[in-house]
């Protein structure tokens, strides 16, 4: 089974959209526009005749959205988000770049632990750095291009039922009541999805909420970039509670527009760099010497501050009963301490499960327990990589999985074999950036290796 899982997952991380538009369906209607509505809406331009997207925020509004509090915060678009956008939209590299976004191949990537500098995987994945409404916006330029796509600036206010199916969702457009009907709904709401409210109110279960609490204080910084700025594309330094920081680390990617965005974390009552002059004196005595470089440049505009309460993921997969016609995605489904930057992935993974189940011309009317259950598998992943890591804070107190020592350890000696070995480093990358599920890491000859480095390093 633990085969299979991996297996499975690497698959999804190779699904393609199909050579020519096959329909399966003919009107689909998205509930949220963001990165993983927008990335549902591609995959299902390929099986829908139509698809509609229903948002509360003007698609044609640029910059950071009001239905995107966190969107001025620093996101990572991991290699195997990266990844994912190409495939779904080629060309999407060239496209960043011409609208100012950074390469981020692995030579101008620097990864700190606990203050030592992380060896270079040289065959490592590319990525790219720039900021979320930069990289959004794209997403949403090449969406709405598609001839099949429309949106509907509206509020979602319910689900239209026929029985055991979900034929539609009602809205509130200026006021007027409305409703778009169609053959699969998509639950895109993110983390505060009224899905689950909704099903209860129509007489169905709603799933469980599992929750990790977290309490995360990050601030994030803008600051101008000089021409003779470092090689360096994209700096990432972690402290381990070893460290007994109050920092738990800090970030700095170039982005469009010749600038720095810089990032600083904490949890608890811990909130450094909520004041300009506590950010910039942080990065400058705290981090590696490239940090303070970045902070010696010119502060635009004020340090955005934001909490990040709890990891929480619902569990439509567990469900015995479920409607036909519907299905959730991204941050509605699970989302996870920010620190890792699983994201935009993880939403691009599950667009990956939806055309996958499409693939398979499913009955519509029926509960979709196929694409839950794929889902699940990028869910796992996602969670047991973050998880695992909170749960080594102090000020978090489980849930503790099965054999949570024993992983913990292991997990332990990997993370710092990381540091000197380049073949654990890129085994480790590989899951981190979920190209890989993090049952590889498991394999024997990965932790043997990893205490044979950090034997080597003593």
């Amino acid at each position: 089974m633990s085969l299979s899982r991996a297996r499975i997952f690497a698959e999804l991380n190779a699904v393609r959209p199909p050579d020519q538009p096959t329909p399966v369906l003919g009107t689909a209607v998205v509930v949220g526009g963001s990165v993983a509505g927008l990335l549902a809406a591609r995959v299902l331009s390929d099986y829908a005749d139509s698809v509609v997207i229903i948002d509360r925020d003007d698609p044609q509004v640029s910059g950071a959205r009001p239905g995107v509090p966190q969107g001025t915060q620093l996101h990572a678009l991991l290699p195997g988000g990266f990844l994912q956008f190409e495939r779904l939209f080629p060309g999407f590299r060239e496209a960043a770049l011409a609208r100012g976004a950074v390469e981020a191949p692995p030579a101008a990537r620097r990864n700190y632990l606990d203050g030592r500098l992380r060896v270079v995987v040289p065959d490592d994945a590319d990525s790219l750095a720039g900021s979320r409404p930069l990289l959004e916006g794209l997403i949403r330029q090449q969406v709405l291009r598609l001839p099949n796509v429309k949106t509907v600036t509206a509020r979602a206010t319910g689900l239209v039922f026929d029985g055991t199916v979900v034929t539609g969702v009602r809205c509130d457009v200026g006021g007027v009541p409305g409703v778009e009907s169609g053959d699969l709904v998509v639950d895109a709401m993110g983390r505060s999805s009224k899905l689950s409210a909704w099903l209860e109110q129509a007489g169905w279960d709603r799933p469980v909420t599992r929750r990790m609490t977290v309490h995360l204080n990050y601030a994030t910084a803008l600051f101008r970039r000089p021409e003779t700025a470092p090689s360096s594309t994209v700096a990432l330094a972690l402290n381990t509670p070893k460290m007994a920081s109050d920092v738990a680390g800090a970030a700095f990617f170039a982005i469009e527009d010749g600038r720095w965005m810089a990032m600083m974390a904490g949890y608890g009552d811990n909130r450094p760099g909520s004041t300009a002059q506590d950010f910039v004196r942080r990065l400058r005595e705290q981090f590696p010497p490239e940090f303070g470089d970045v902070a010696g440049q010119e502060m635009l505009g004020d340090v955005q501050t934001y909490h990040h309460a709890d990891s929480r993921r619902r569990d439509f997969h567990a469900l015995g009963r479920f409607p036909g016609g519907l299905v959730s995605v991204g941050d509605a489904v699970a989302s996870f301490n920010p620190v890792y930057g699983q994201g935009m992935t993880a939403a691009a993974l599950h667009a990956a499960c939806l055309s996958t189940y499409l693939r398979g011309r499913p009955d519509l009317t029926a509960p979709a327990r196929e694409y839950f259950a794929l889902q699940k598998i990028v869910v796992d992943a996602a969670w047991s990589t973050s998880t695992s890591a909170d749960l080594a804070l102090p000020h978090v107190d489980g849930p503790y999985p099965r054999g949570h020592r024993i992983t913990s350890w292991a997990s332990r000696q990997i993370i710092a074999a990381t540091v000197t070995d380049v073949a654990i480093a890129r085994r480790f990358n590989q899951v981190v950036s979920m190209r890989e599920h993090p049952l590889t890491l498991a394999r024997p000859g990965v932790l043997l290796g990893a205490l044979r480095a950090n034997q080597r390093a003593r």
